[in-house]
Order: C-alpha cells, then structure tokens, then sequence
C-alpha cells in the first residue's frame, strides 16, 4: 500500500472532539493555537445545523477555542450549497434554527409553505406537531425531502435529545419518501468543505469521536482519519465496524505535535 501524502490540512469535528458538554476537552487550544500558527488550511466542522458559523465562533471563544468564523462548516452550510448547486434560486419549507434558515437566505433561496421545491429538516429546540404535519403534506404534495443530517440523537447535559435523524424516520414512516442527508458521513460535507478551503483530500486529515459519522465520512472522502475516544466511541466499540480508522488516539492533545 502506498504511504500516504504529508498531511497538509487539517478537518475536526467539534463535539467530543474539541469539546464536551460546553467544556472545553484539554488539549483543544493548543491543538487550534498550533492550527492557526501552523497556517495550514483548516474547518471545525459540525452536523448540527441550529448555530451560525458566527455563533459558533462566539461560543467556542467564550470557552477559550480561537476559532475564525471562515474556520467553520455547519451541515446548514452543506445542505445550503447543495441546494444551491441542485436548483439555483428555488424554494424551501424549513423546520429548523437560524443556523439553517440563514444559510439558506444567503444563498437566495425564499422560505415558503406554498409548493416549495423541498422541504429541509434540521434540528430545532422545539420540534412542533403543527411543522411535522405541514411537511409530511407537502411531501406527500411532491416537495423533494432533504435532512441536514442522519444524527439520530444529540448529547446534551440532561442526557441524550432525539435528533434531526429521529424525527426525519418519522416523516419517512408518514410520507414513504426518505430524505437525501448532506451531513456526515455523507462524503459530500467533507468535500465541499475541503473545496471551501482550497484543500486535497490526499494530504487532509480528519479527527473525530464517533466511527459512523466522523471517520466513516474522512475515510469515503479519501482523507487520513484519526479517532479519538473522548465521544462517543469507545474503545470497544471499535471492531464492531467493517472499517478502521487510520489511527486511535486518546484525546485531541495527542495530535497537538502532529500539525
């Protein structure tokens, strides 16, 4: 097997790997301190699709992760430039949090319940009955159906909140159409992100906490994947997939001395 290409830029994903529960994982930043210094292209990279880039560089910087706002790459941002790319200008009913529904007025799309082209789901605090039922009708009416992401549950400090992939097999059951996921471990997320940074997935790494979405996604977009077990997958949980990561670490601080 041929040995890979130095590794030249550098793709994290955020929870479990640079932090947890709103606490920074120790090692995060210096990790981003050697990042920025290094001037290697890099993206912290999220499935959740509730925060704006700006919001997320707000709260990791009150937690003292110095992360550019260009540095970051939401799966709103993903399903945004999808969309763009699939049906420029087009129409979307959104059940989601600005993060998505800024995304996508950036990339001029208008929101709408009247015959949209799609129907995009992402997360949101407060999944209303009354939302679901209007998509499920417009699916039904012919609206293509699209999910920021197939996470199907999300960490929070009272234990575990169903997420955007949860409630999407719900419409699914309702409707009979199954929605097209952006977000990892959809290898797209991962090339658009490494397009947005001007990257080659041959000399790019990607470090995340959970095999089925962060290392999965690194491994399909041709990149160098490390995982580290401050997440989700533990160290027995490892073998239980047909695939491995190129390397297991402890924590984020392990890589701090590999940029």
């Amino acid at each position: 097997m041929a040995e890979r290409k130095p590794i030249e830029s550098w793709l994290t994903d955020m929870d479990g790997v640079l932090i947890h529960e709103g606490v920074p994982i120790p090692g995060a930043d210096r990790f981003i301190t050697r990042l920025r210094e290094s001037g290697k292209p890099f993206l912290v990279l999220t499935n959740n699709s509730i925060y704006t880039p700006r919001d997320l560089h707000a709260r990791l910087s009150r937690m003292g992760l110095e992360v550019p706002v260009e540095n970051i790459w939401t799966s709103a941002l993903a399903t945004a430039q999808f969309l763009d790319d699939q049906r420029p200008g087009g129409t979307a009913y959104v059940i989601g949090e600005a993060g998505l529904t800024t995304a996508l007025h950036d990339i001029g799309y208008i929101l709408t319940d009247t015959a949209p082209d799609y129907v995009v789901l992402g997360e949101t605090r407060t999944y209303s009955f009354e939302a679901l039922t209007k998509a499920i009708r417009l699916i039904k009416d012919g609206a293509r159906f699209i999910a920021t992401n197939p996470d199907e549950t999300g960490p929070s400090t009272e234990g575990v909140l169903p997420a955007t992939g949860s409630v999407a097999a719900l419409i699914t059951k309702a409707t009979g159409r199954d929605p097209y996921f952006v977000g990892k471990p959809n290898p797209l997320m991962m090339r658009a992100g490494l397009n947005a940074i001007g990257a080659h997935s041959e000399s790019s790494a990607m470090i995340g906490d959970r095999m089925d979405t962060d290392v999965l996604a690194g491994l399909e977009a041709g990149m160098e994947t490390f995982l580290v077990l401050t997440g989700v997958t533990g160290p027995g949980d490892v073998d239980r997939h047909p695939f491995r990561p190129s390397t297991i670490v402890d924590s984020i601080a392990d890589l701090v001395d590999r940029v």
